[in-house]
């Protein structure tokens, strides 16, 4: 696990866009896996000015998004699709064919969780899967307590999870309770390349315990030591508790 200390968020944005960059150079038909959240936002601005500035083509990337919440339309104003198209896609040139996003609105979900998870099969895997991570350790909506050996599938999201997301809700009672996420066994098996986001000292002890603490699915981020290629990109704030800091 190579970590990497940045002095502030925008750094953070810097550092990780310009690892998507070389990828995407470097491999035109790259597959991005792509988190939704506050942190990669400012990524996703970094990428959408390198588009606009002719610095990247999009036009053969195929991107998976880790997640998506239960019974939203992809038109809600709080679906991660939309989210995506706000933030990403509808300012870069990946085609709509090649954005693939999990269907929290299909009645079948069963049968999405499963065709998801065998299309990213499909298609041979993940270049670059960004994450973010969760107050409480977890990645995607893989909560604590999660099967490190979970495929794609029905989550049910923890209570602080609910919580920290009511912000974007404006209440509470309005946050679904389930989502659709890919398992971590999906994240360790099919991506090449694990790049972890994390900024704000909220962030801090899950940081601390991924990178220093034993692998435990109560900290399901934890699992990431286990996989031969992971860059955790952290700012000073996230990074604050690490005993052993590296630049």
């Amino acid at each position: 696990m190579n970590i990497i200390i940045a002095d502030h968020y925008d750094d953070l944005c810097r550092i990780s866009a310009d690892i998507v960059k070389d990828c995407v150079k470097a491999k035109p038909d790259a597959v991005l896996g792509l988190a939704t959240g506050s942190t990669p936002i400012g990524l996703y601005k970094q990428l959408v000015h390198q588009y606009k500035s002719g610095e990247l083509d999009f036009s053969k990337v195929t991107t998976f998004n880790l997640d998506e919440y239960i019974g939203l339309s992809p038109e809600h104003p709080q679906s991660y699709n939309k989210f995506m198209y706000d933030h990403l896609f509808r300012h870069i040139n990946v085609p709509e064919e090649q954005i693939h996003i999990p269907k929290g609105d299909n009645p079948q979900l069963e049968d999405e969780c499963s065709a998801y998870e065998n299309l990213i099969r499909r298609i041979g895997g993940i270049d670059i899967q960004i994450l973010g991570i969760g107050a409480n350790g977890h990645i995607g909506f893989n909560e604590p307590g999660s099967d490190p050996e979970a495929r794609t599938r029905i989550v049910r999201l923890s209570e602080s999870t609910i919580k920290a997301n009511a912000r974007f809700f404006g209440d509470q009672s309005l946050v679904p309770r389930l989502a659709i996420s890919m398992g971590i066994q999906t994240i360790m098996e099919f991506s090449r390349h694990i790049v972890l986001l994390a900024s704000g000292e909220e962030k801090a002890e899950a940081v601390q315990k991924m990178a220093e603490g034993i692998m435990t699915k109560n900290v399901p981020a934890s699992i990431l030591q286990s996989h031969p290629n992971v860059t955790v990109i952290a700012d000073q704030h996230a990074a604050q508790q690490l005993k052993k800091q590296s630049s």
